[in-house]
C-alpha cells in the first residue's frame, strides 16, 4: 500500500512540476507549485519524517507561497510581454535542461556512494538505562541549532531579504491614488490651520461723476 502511494504521489508531483514550467498564467503555475510541494509533503511522511512534511506544509505552502501568489497578483505582469522572445531564449534553456538532466541521470544511475542508513529507533535508552521513546522532531531540532546553526541564521536572513524586496516591487506608487502622510498629520496644529485675517470693510464704488465742459452723450431709445 504504501508503494501504491510513493507512485501516486511522485507521479502527480511530477505532472505538477511539468505543469510549473509549461502554464501560460503564472498565478496557475504558482498553484501548480504549491500541489507539488503538497505531494513532496506525503512522500516526507511516507519516509517517515513527519517534522519535514508538517514543516514543508507550514511553511512553503502557508507562507512562502502563498506571498508568491500575492505577489504574482499585485505586480499585474503583463502575459504577452512575457512571451516576447520566447523562441530567441529557447536554444539556451534547452541546453541548461540537457545540462540538469544529464547530472540528475549521472546520479540516479551511479548511487549516492554511501553507507546505508542505519533505521531510525523506535526506542532508545537514556544515559540512566530507561526507556524513552524516540523523538525524530527532538533529534532534528537539536542537531539544526547545534551543528548547523550558522546555516540556519543565514537562510532565514535571505528569505527576510526576499519578503521585503518583494514588498518593495508590489508596492509600487500610482498616480491615481490619493495617500496622505502620516507623520504630517501627526504634527499638525489647529493654529497652523485656521488663520484670522483683519480687513477693512469693502463698499461699492461710486459712480464717477461728469467732467465739466465734457460733451453728454444721449441715450438712444
Amino acid at each position: 500500500m504504501e508503494v501504491f502511494f510513493f507512485y501516486l504521489f511522485s507521479l502527480v508531483m511530477l505532472l505538477a512540476a511539468f505543469r510549473v514550467i509549461t502554464a501560460r498564467n503564472p498565478v496557475h503555475a504558482v498553484l501548480f507549485l504549491m500541489l507539488a510541494f503538497s505531494q513532496a509533503a506525503g512522500i516526507w511522511l511516507l519516509l517517515k519524517a513527519e517534522f519535514l512534511a508538517i514543516a514543508l506544509v507550514l511553511v512553503y505552502l502557508g507562507a512562502v507561497m502563498v506571498l508568491f501568489l500575492f505577489v504574482v497578483m499585485m505586480l499585474d505582469m503583463h502575459i504577452d510581454s512575457l512571451r516576447q522572445g520566447f523562441w530567441r531564449h529557447f536554444p539556451l534553456a534547452l541546453a541548461i535542461g540537457a545540462v540538469i538532466a544529464l547530472e540528475m541521470a549521472v546520479v540516479l544511475f551511479s548511487g549516492f556512494r554511501r553507507e546505508e542508513a542505519m533505521p531510525t529507533p523506535e526506542i532508545v535508552n537514556h544515559a540512566a538505562g530507561q526507556v524513552a521513546q524516540y523523538s525524530n522532531t527532538r533529534a532534528l531540532g537539536s542537531l539544526l541549532y547545534t551543528q548547523y546553526l550558522y546555516p540556519v541564521e543565514i537562510a532565514a536572513v535571505i528569505l527576510l531579504v526576499a519578503m521585503v524586496a518583494a514588498i518593495a516591487l508590489a508596492l509600487r506608487e500610482r498616480k491615481d491614488s490619493k495617500k496622505v502622510n502620516p507623520s504630517r498629520q501627526v504634527r499638525v496644529r489647529a493654529r497652523e490651520q485656521l488663520e484670522m485675517v483683519k480687513m477693512e470693510p469693502t463698499r461699492s464704488p461710486l459712480p464717477a461723476e461728469p467732467t465739466p465742459g465734457a460733451p453728454v452723450e444721449e441715450v438712444k431709445k
